[in-house]
């Protein structure tokens, strides 16, 4: 019921500066220590401090090394566990601000707008695009939003699945890219040309291509395998959106 009543809600001027902000705070452009940062989702999920894990002497005096909240050398079960507790805060952000950006209309402005986008590159509908905007940055908010959007019934299965194919083939393409395979344009040979003849934005554009390309090839694959989607298969909002 309160679907129903999400999709028939109008959508006005407020939705869609909700959704400009959602963008700009799950896109990572705004991604700084400076003060708009604070306008960033990473930012302000910040990250764990550095424990002590050893004391080395040397020459010169105590020289400590450190390692992440999950210590070193774990492995199995406890070492896993260690890792998901370290995803709680991520999901937990993520979905909060979801919440807060769906009851000023966002995903509604998302829906209206992208879903002529959406539907015919991937068959999902344009509500989704908040969670596909913050999969480039987090692999943890993106998923966690959309297993929201399923379980709010704004995503069907087989659109579920062809959207989780499109975010973990280069998952968090964004921040990964940027922050390590970015460094590799910077490297030249030894007479000072560039090492690397390709540019970042080439890059950048065959990351997105080929993830779409991903997600249309395992929607191709779930035809082959389970047949077309008839219209009677998706769920009433879903037909709402498609009518």
């Amino acid at each position: 019921m309160s679907n129903q009543v999400g999709q028939d809600r109008k959508v006005t001027i407020g939705s869609y500066f909700a959704l400009a902000f959602a963008v700009v705070f799950f896109s990572g452009l705004l991604q700084s220590n400076e003060w708009y940062g604070v306008f960033d989702f990473t930012t302000l999920n910040g990250s764990f401090g550095s424990v002590v894990h050893s004391v080395n002497e040397t020459a010169d005096g105590i020289q400590t090394a450190s390692t992440s909240m999950r210590g070193q050398g774990g492995s199995g079960a406890r070492d896993g566990f260690l890792f998901a507790l370290t995803l709680i805060p991520t999901v937990m952000f993520a979905l909060g601000m979801i919440n807060v950006l769906e009851h000023y209309g966002a995903l509604d402005a998302a829906r209206k707008i992208l879903t002529s986008l959406l539907r015919p590159l991937m068959g999902i509908p344009g509500n989704s695009g908040l969670a596909l905007i913050a999969s480039l940055q987090s692999t943890d908010a993106g998923a966690a939003m959309t297993r929201q959007l399923k379980d709010n019934g704004h995503l069907n299965k087989r659109q579920t699945d062809v959207f989780t194919m499109f975010q973990f083939s280069a998952g968090a393409a964004i921040v990964n890219f940027f922050s390590s395979g970015a460094v590799l344009f910077t490297l030249t040979n030894a007479d000072g040309t560039p090492a690397v003849t390709s540019s970042i934005g080439l890059a950048v554009v065959i990351m997105f291509v080929f993830k779409f390309v991903g997600a249309n090839m395992f929607r191709l694959y779930l035809n082959i395998t389970e047949g077309k989607v008839n219209e009677e298969d998706l769920k009433p909002e879903m037909k709402e959106e498609t009518a």
